[in-house]
């Protein structure tokens, strides 16, 4: 169980660490669309897409972002009592709120599944004058939900371990920083 458990955490930290330090510069793309927005309105004819693919940039970025948030423990906290815990204490709080979070993130994939399949099957698009295709965005919502509940397991395997005091040695604990 315990090698099973290093593999995992391993693998999904691994993944999570790729795809959020690629997500990370969607910021620009973001940024990209709304200059171009602001620019086009000032000076030109104003384009109907801009502010809805800004919006769906925006989702794309939290949502694939998320995982590796998690990972780096840079989620806001409200520590009234744990910070008052010791590390034992600490992960053991953790593990009680990993299961929390994937009872949640399962009924949100639950819901991510139904409203992807209906844009798929129904060819679902927005109610804007660009009207776009909701497809894409809702397949990527689903996978950002996905990469959040394998983090989630990952982070409770961890914190299960330091309650148990089992060794998982691994290398990926402590994420490189982000400047």
């Amino acid at each position: 169980m315990l090698n099973f458990m290093k593999r995992y955490v391993r693998i999904v930290d691994a993944v999570n660490r790729t795809i959020g330090r690629i997500t990370m510069y969607g910021i620009f793309v973001l940024m990209g669309l709304l200059m171009y927005s602001s620019i086009s309105k000032s000076f030109f004819t104003p384009s109907l897409w801009t502010l809805e693919m800004a919006q769906f940039a925006m989702a794309a970025y939290y949502m694939l972002g998320g995982a590796y948030s998690m990972q780096l423990d840079s989620h806001v906290r409200m520590d009234l009592l744990y910070g008052t815990r010791s590390q034992r204490g600490r992960a053991f709080i953790d593990t009680l709120t990993a299961v929390c979070l994937v009872v949640y993130l399962s009924f949100l994939l639950y819901g991510a599944f139904s409203s992807t399949g209906y844009a798929i099957q129904y060819s679902e698009t927005s109610y804007s004058s660009w009207s776009p295709y909701m497809a894409p965005i809702k397949i990527i919502m689903t996978f950002g939900i996905i990469l959040m509940i394998l983090q989630t397991i990952s982070i409770f395997f961890k914190d299960l371990a330091k309650v148990r005091g089992w060794d998982l040695q691994l290398k990926t604990d402590q994420p490189e920083e982000v400047t």
